[in-house]
């Protein structure tokens, strides 16, 4: 990858970048500048923080979070020699697609193809994968579909690969108190839900937040980050895409049909693996990882972690970077 092609955006402060949205006031990031590098479908914007040297960390961040979930575990990992590259999920930040044809999918595939694309842009042949929710989602099905890729793996939730299969989705429910944790996928079926996505963004986020994460004294600043990343203009398609393919409620993009096949048969982890549950997750509550054993093939520790909810790396920054450094060992 000629390095020239690569764009950083902002003015660096210290060791912090300004990201503003109208209404908004800027807020600091400690992953420093925004960049931008080009994959074959998107303008996907990143931050890089450590030695360019170093072994590489690629983090994932869910929704509706950002990359600065890991503005803590960055620099953490950077300290211990690490290059960690953060990117913004498409429909979020900077990320933008090059061609008004593509279609907005948020589906596990895209996103997991995505993570692959962002590495080959930088010229990564291998990385540690590390994620939550949508990004562990798309690090988990990136490491089951090209594990000669992933040096290791780092997951909140276990094996995050979903079955699309129609029978599955709309077979046995989950308990009550499960689904009325996820009470947004149902929302986001509907044109309410899409029109929340833009006129209530930040009351929206601050009540999924709240029910992901009991525990968690997330302050004003906290959120009006995640609310800045909103400001896309592929944000809404992408985010109903997302659960509207989980619930069997849209077609996926035939560009991912092969891929999306390959996850159905729920392929197994055979890297090196960290898992962890937050044990105040409010959206997926906390397992002694035995139920997912099943998935990974390879070496596996599991972790239950205390007073963590949902946002666990940035909720509990030092057991996710100590859980990639675990994971290397493995």
């Amino acid at each position: 990858m000629n390095p020239l092609s690569r764009r950083a955006f902002g003015k660096t402060v210290g060791a912090a970048s300004l990201v503003s949205v109208p209404g908004l006031r800027p807020v600091q990031l400690g992953l420093g500048p925004v960049r931008h590098v080009r994959t074959d479908l998107l303008d996907l914007a990143y931050h890089e923080v450590g030695p360019p040297r170093g072994d590489v960390v690629l983090l994932g961040h869910g929704w509706p979070y950002s990359p600065h979930a890991y503005a803590e575990v960055a620099p953490r990992l950077a300290r211990q020699g690490f290059r960690v590259l953060v990117p913004y999920l498409r429909g979020h930040g900077e990320t933008r697609f090059l061609a008004a044809g593509t279609v907005r999918s948020g589906q596990q595939a895209a996103l997991a193809a995505d993570m692959v694309a962002f590495l080959d842009a930088m010229g990564v042949e291998r990385a540690v994968f590390g994620g939550y929710d949508w990004g562990g989602r798309a690090l988990v099905a990136a490491a089951a579909l090209w594990p000669e890729r992933c040096r290791a793996l780092v997951a909140v939730n276990s094996y995050l690969v979903q079955n699309l299969d129609p029978r599955v989705i709309n077979g046995k429910p989950d308990l009550p108190g499960t689904e009325s944790a996820h009470w947004y996928f149902y929302y986001f079926l509907t044109e309410r839900g899409r029109s929340a996505l833009t006129t209530y963004r930040r009351e929206l986020l601050d009540v999924v937040w709240r029910r992901n994460s009991p525990d968690w004294p997330f302050t004003a600043a906290d959120l009006d980050r995640a609310v800045a990343v909103t400001a896309n203009p592929d944000y809404a398609d992408i985010v109903l895409h997302c659960y509207r393919v989980r619930l069997a409620a849209a077609p996926g993009d035939p560009r991912y049909d092969a891929l999306e096949s390959r996850l159905l048969g729920q392929p197994p982890i055979t890297v090196p693996a960290v898992t962890l549950d937050g044990l105040s997750d409010g959206s997926y509550p906390a397992t002694d990882g035995t139920s997912s054993a099943g998935h990974f093939a390879g070496p596996r520790v599991h972790h239950r972690v205390p007073g963590a909810g949902h946002n666990l790396p940035q909720e509990k920054p030092r057991a996710f970077a100590d859980a990639v450094e675990e994971a290397v060992r493995l």
